[in-house]
């Protein structure tokens, strides 16, 4: 299957299940515009004081992050492949009155022409990784929108956590090599959290959404993730991993905990379920 055929497949399917998510978020514009937030505490302590500072969001989906991130200060602009997330994030920066540009785009096309655009961040996470078919072309493309000193940042899913299936079982291989995975669709996580992606209130929405687009994702160790960044000059200040999910319920029997986090239950051993890093460009390009 080549590049533009994969590509397709997931804008597809990804703009079939945007407005299930939506509809579990009915409130998200006015919680925003109250004053709310949509980020969690490690994206926002790896990012650091964002306020006056150019920050690209990339895979940004619906934009409640972006948006969010524009209430902090900063002058963000957000990037997704799916017409109709974008569509929805315009539609939230109107409601919420936070203002941030939105480009409907493939992440590889907009890095291409983003290169010397100067950005003092650049921040993606939770489920954006396996949407990268090329993981080089994806950090060199990251360097070169960043400004001297800028800050890469990035919180995702533990690659550790992609080995085992919902009910805790160890069921694949460490991710490696960016193997394609092709799945059914897009499914809809948002309203499987239950709340813990709708912070505005949720609602039951979609509740029996089935995606007719089938997508493909791509599986990379984190090794591989930080070998990439150093190889496009990025040098690595922070990695944390931790033993908790925020928002979403990827397994059976997850334990609530304070803020939107969920817990393995207690008959688990902890594991790495999440992690974050942050990179900054040293010098020139």
């Amino acid at each position: 299957m080549d590049d533009l055929t994969l590509r397709e497949a997931n804008r597809r399917s990804w703009n079939a299940v945007a407005p299930a998510h939506a509809s579990h978020r009915p409130g998200l514009g006015e919680f925003l515009r109250a004053g709310g937030l949509t980020l969690f505490p490690e994206e926002r302590d790896l990012l650091g004081e964002v306020a006056g500072l150019a920050l690209l969001h990339l895979l940004c989906n619906s934009g409640q992050d972006t948006l969010s991130l524009a209430r902090l200060g900063a002058v963000a602009v957000g990037v997704d492949i799916s017409d109709e997330a974008i569509a929805l994030a315009r539609r939230l920066s109107a409601e919420s009155g936070l203002p941030a540009r939105f480009e409907r785009a493939d992440v590889y096309d907009y890095l291409a022409g983003a290169r010397g655009a100067g950005f003092a961040r650049v921040y993606c996470g939770y489920g954006a990784i396996c949407w990268l078919r090329d993981l080089a072309a994806f950090a060199r493309g990251v360097a070169g929108a960043l400004a001297p000193g800028g800050r890469f940042v990035l919180v995702e899913f533990h690659p550790a956590s992609n080995m085992f299936d919902q009910a805790w079982r160890l069921a694949r291989g460490y991710p490696a090599r960016g193997e394609r995975l092709t799945l059914g669709g897009v499914g809809d996580y948002v309203g499987a959290a239950g709340g813990g992606l709708s912070p505005g209130g949720f609602a039951e929405g979609a509740g029996d959404f089935v995606n007719p687009h089938p997508c493909h994702l791509f599986r990379w160790g984190l090794g591989e993730v930080v070998s990439a960044l150093a190889a496009a000059g990025l040098t690595l200040t922070a990695l944390r991993e931790y033993p908790y999910v925020n928002g979403e319920r990827p397994f059976a029997r997850m334990r609530a905990g304070e803020g939107r986090r969920w817990h393995p239950p207690d008959d688990v051993p902890p594991i790495p379920l999440m992690y974050g890093l942050a990179a900054e460009l040293q010098g020139g390009r």
